[in-house]
């Protein structure tokens, strides 16, 4: 026996879908709200950007800011270090001992007026050996490396990290460290006496060409402090701190430049004067290297995100709960619910096809609304002389339809706790306690960050990672905080969170739809 399913009769999911577009669509002031909330998006994303500027210091006049260096991968990137190099043409191999790594850190002034600097390594310290495409910053390079309080790490195009052993340096205790080359392939030794060598990591740079720059290194990125603010967040601050490392035994193989080591302070910070502000040094007797080196060879975190501009996606959020809860509360003050649930036998149908409906119409909305935002704001910033940190197509699109697709799941929510209260009031207030008070909360001063944490974990404001462009870096010091735009969940599992109190609310709606009229 064959059953056939008529999905444009009464109570198919075709004519429901069609009933329900047509309920929203005739009435004007759903509509109209709608419109606005997306217009709010765009209104105050742009007007926000238009408020952002950014110039750097040229003396008694403020300057265009310098071009932050872009990586291989399109990231912006740190490239500040001191290298003592040669030339390298083809295959071959530098091989160093480091013999002790110290070094000089800048702390809260104790006396006011008066430089409080302490002996010492920030944590992510780096010194070691080095092969580079060239010395322009942003350049290819793979460097094996010992590190301030995380071992002996081998690092390549800013992006990459890979773990070797752990430990520091010390005069009783040195690390060997070599680097080999072979076409495109970058490979990294470890040893404690020059003799027994471990495998460290390999990195393939493709497109290396066959001169290269080979060599020592030592750089040491800013100490970070972070402190409590008036309102119990947390407010960071990165100062001054320097890397000096010595190293003997050092040896090259492969067709290098002969004479002297050429010396270059890459990234060097120049001062109105023309001065080097925090220069690096070296240094060469009987065969024994000093470097000093300050800055950091890592992925830059400092400047403007894309999703920066989308600063007005809260208030319109808060419109499209509005709208969603009284889509489905409208029918219940009007009485008109009963009509409905005449036509439509299988009610928890009905509550599907309203969320469909306006999930859709929302995700449709806010598509609009966070493209245009997203491809003016960018403008209207970099107009501004503001610094965005660049990221991919990937990134933007789903920055773009996951914001969309985040206002979506929040209008279903909010439809179905509006089917569970029955009331307006009840809610809207209810979806903005659990998804827009949970965020201002969590990315303000008002809450210490461990709780804030939390709140994005727990809350349906975890989706608003999704809008989070650049990640957090585990080889990278950073105030990784909701506060200054970090996420603790990843984007799309953060937006899954929101999605799950949306279904436990549909389902739950649907449960009591089923109860109470029948």
């Amino acid at each position: 026996m064959t059953t056939t399913v008529n999905r444009s009769g009464p109570g198919g999911p075709a004519r429901l879908l069609r009933a329900e577009w047509t309920k929203f669509r005739t009435v004007r002031a759903w509509v109209i709200a709608m419109t606005a909330g997306a217009l709010v998006i765009v209104l105050l994303g742009l007007s926000s950007a238009s408020g952002s500027h950014a110039s750097c210091a040229g003396g008694p006049t403020e300057a265009v800011c310098p071009a932050v260096p872009v990586g291989p991968g399109g990231e912006a990137v740190e490239d500040k270090f001191y290298f003592v190099h040669r030339t390298l043409a083809g295959n071959g191999s530098i091989t160093a001992r480091v013999t002790s790594m110290t070094g000089r850190i800048r702390k809260p002034d104790v006396t006011p007026g008066v430089r409080n600097v302490v002996s010492g390594l920030v944590p992510w310290a780096k010194a070691g050996v080095m092969v580079k495409q060239s010395t322009k910053q942003g350049s290819a390079y793979a460097a094996l490396m010992v590190t301030g309080a995380h071992g002996v790490r081998m690092q390549h195009n800013f992006t990459h990290d890979v773990a070797g052993r752990p430990g520091g340096v010390s005069e009783d205790s040195p690390r060997w460290l070599r680097l080999t080359r072979s076409g495109d392939t970058l490979t990294g030794y470890e040893s404690t006496d020059g003799t027994d060598w471990a495998e460290v990591g390999t990195a393939r740079l493709s497109g290396l060409p066959a001169t290269v720059e080979i060599g020592l290194f030592a750089t040491s990125p800013g100490d970070l402090t972070v402190t409590r603010g008036d309102l119990g967040g947390s407010v960071s601050a990165a100062r001054f701190t320097e890397a000096t490392a010595v190293f003997d035994r050092v040896g090259l193989e492969g067709e290098t430049s002969g004479g002297a080591w050429r010396d270059d302070d890459i990234g060097v910070t120049e001062a109105p004067d023309g001065s080097s502000h925090h220069p690096g040094r070296a240094g060469e007797s009987g065969g024994t290297f000093s470097v000093t080196g300050v800055g950091d060879i890592a992925p830059s975190i400092e400047g403007q995100t894309i999703e920066r501009t989308l600063t007005g996606v809260l208030t319109g959020l808060i419109v499209v709960i509005v709208v969603a809860v009284m889509s489905v509360t409208a029918e219940y003050r009007r009485g008109l619910i009963r009509t409905t649930l005449i036509a439509v036998p299988r009610r928890g149908r009905m509550l599907v096809a309203k969320a469909l409906t306006i999930g859709a119409v929302t995700f449709v909305a806010g598509l609009a609304a966070t493209a245009i935002t997203l491809a003016f704001g960018t403008r209207i910033l970099r107009a501004n002389g503001n610094h965005i940190l660049p990221v991919s197509w990937l990134t933007e699109v789903r920055v773009v339809v996951g914001t969309a697709a985040l206002l979506a799941v929040a209008a279903v929510l909010a439809l179905a706790l509006g089917a569970l209260f029955r009331r307006s009031v009840g809610g809207v207030i209810t979806a903005i306690v659990l998804i827009v008070v949970p965020h201002v909360l969590a990315t303000t001063s008002v809450l210490p960050d461990t709780a804030a944490r939390w709140l994005l974990r727990l809350t349906p404001a975890a989706g608003f990672a999704i809008q989070q462009s650049i990640p957090e870096y585990a080889h990278v010091l950073g105030h990784y905080a909701p506060i200054a735009g970090f996420y603790p969940l990843a984007p799309w599992a953060g937006l899954a969170v929101p999605a799950g109190y949306a279904a436990l609310a549909l389902g739950l709606a649907v449960v009591q739809l089923r109860r109470r009229d029948a």
